[in-house]
């Protein structure tokens, strides 16, 4: 088969076709290629952190919350623990079709230190078919609440790290809507969500601002950038979370105030930590 040169050295093939990132007869696509370079831009930034952990953790723990059919999940086991002797990957999703998917595939690979588990957010924080230490949570477009989801997990499991790219944040949207009237009369600042198009918008942006803020009052210091191109993806954004044991001082206080101000009080319990 001639060389793919998005392919790295030791891949597994088989992986990609079954993933279909490659064809069966072993070719790549322009949608494939868009796909592959976003999880290689995701691995780029996971592998210096698993490495981080790798240095004081001969086995480390990452799970992938909301991992739908596990791209994630597989290319990282496939690149970072295939070669060690040591590691688990371990992919959480509600889905139990791919779930069962997700397992054979593994067996089918041969990709011993791969786990599936069918469960909730508050199933997987106590589910002893978890451990109790995770070192690093992945949620690559866990759609709506499915990132705060893996943010929970997360924070009970005192991970050292979080890597999100969130994705369709419609949950703050709807809450500004349904307040729309209300808020008109409380804040001037009601107007950058009066239109319907600013509402989904606003609200997309204002979610992963109190994710962030959430975060940081839980002792986490943060990276947000962009995954890749915007030509590639308008779910684009990227929160790395390193945990530091230190909260940032006035983060809560800023949450709370954001959410009063906004008109968002009833979100209060999804922003706690």
């Amino acid at each position: 088969m001639t060389l793919i040169p998005e392919i790295k050295p030791n891949q597994s093939i088989e992986l990609l076709k079954a993933l279909h990132i490659l064809t069966r007869d072993g070719k790549l696509n322009q949608d494939s290629r868009r796909k592959l370079k976003q999880v290689y831009h995701l691995v780029n930034f996971i592998e210096p952190l698993f490495n981080d952990v790798l240095a004081s953790n001969t086995n480390p723990v990452l799970v992938d919350h909301g991992a739908g059919k596990s791209y994630l999940g597989f290319i990282l086991y496939d690149l970072l623990l295939k070669q060690l002797d040591a590691g688990l990957v371990i992919g959480i999703e509600t889905r139990a079709e791919l779930v069962e998917r997700s397992k054979a595939l593994a067996a089918q690979l041969g990709f011993e230190r791969m786990h599936f588990e069918h469960l909730t957010v508050e199933e997987s924080i106590s589910s002893p078919a978890i451990p109790e230490r995770v070192d690093i949570v992945t949620a690559l477009h866990a759609c709506n609440t499915a990132t705060d989801d893996a943010i929970q997990f997360g924070l009970k499991k005192h991970a050292k790290y979080m890597v999100l790219v969130p994705c369709c944040q419609a949950e703050v949207a709807e809450v500004l809507r349904k307040h729309k009237n209300e808020s008109f009369a409380k804040t001037p600042l009601s107007e950058i969500w009066r239109h319907p198009i600013h509402t989904r918008e606003f609200g997309s942006q204002i979610t992963n601002v109190l994710r962030c803020l959430q975060l940081e009052s839980a002792g986490y210091s943060l990276t947000v950038t962009e995954l890749v191109g915007w030509e590639h993806s308008m779910k684009n954004e990227l929160i790395i979370a390193k945990y530091t044991g230190q909260p940032r001082k006035n983060a809560q206080d800023r949450l709370d105030a954001i959410l009063n101000e906004l008109n968002l009080d009833e979100l209060q319990r999804r922003f706690s930590v």
